[in-house]
């Protein structure tokens, strides 16, 4: 089985990684987890954590905070390194997710600019054309925002904004979130989160 690339960056929602990591590592998933530097501030915002730079140590804390110690392997590599397997097409994988995504990131992978490892990632998942699903957190949108993100799905990137849906009847936030994380993995065609699908009338 190849490798999923999970890019996580600084838009607010760090819940959609985590619940997707913690479905991914339960199915036996092999992950490459790229974090922007912005996560680190994230995640201090919104659950008051600091989260580490050494990636065996960082490794450690996704599960955690996934609740998953054993099951898949979760590799994590430092924002900067942009010498990482990760970085190059010859490495093989199933595919990359951006989630949550930032508008900037967005903006930065229309323009087809690689400032860090996440963005080279990225990049290397179109050049070699390879699937890339990118779910941006953001509201309102400008039309910056969906210029970009039409660039974006004209190079045939799946957009997947993190918008859930009710007619599973949602009783949590994890039934909310869950639903766009199914809908994003979809995309890959990976089928591991326990999601009560529409059935018609």
């Amino acid at each position: 089985m190849d490798s999923l690339i999970l890019g996580v960056t600084g838009a607010s929602g760090l819940i959609y990684a985590v619940r997707a990591l913690r479905f991914l590592l339960g199915a036996g998933w092999a992950i490459d987890l790229v974090a922007s530097k912005a996560v680190y501030q994230v995640w201090q915002a919104e659950q008051g954590l600091r989260m580490p730079a050494d990636p065996a140590r960082q490794s450690a804390f996704w599960r955690q905070q996934a609740g998953v110690e054993t099951g898949g392997t979760l590799r994590c590599h430092p924002w900067a390194d942009v010498g990482a397997t990760v970085a190059s097409g010859s490495f093989h994988t199933a595919g990359m997710v951006v989630m949550p995504c930032s508008m900037s990131t967005v903006a930065k992978l229309a323009a087809g600019l690689s400032s860090d490892l996440l963005e080279r990632a990225a990049d290397v998942q179109l050049k070699e054309g390879r699937p890339l699903v990118v779910v941006p957190r953001e509201t309102p949108f400008s039309l910056i925002h969906l210029r970009n993100l039409t660039t974006l799905a004209e190079a045939g990137v799946r957009i997947v904004p993190a918008i859930p849906a009710w007619y599973h009847h949602p009783q949590t936030i994890d039934d909310l979130v869950d639903f766009v994380v199914a809908r994003a993995l979809d995309q890959l065609g990976i089928d591991c989160v326990p999601l009560k699908r529409w059935q018609g009338h």
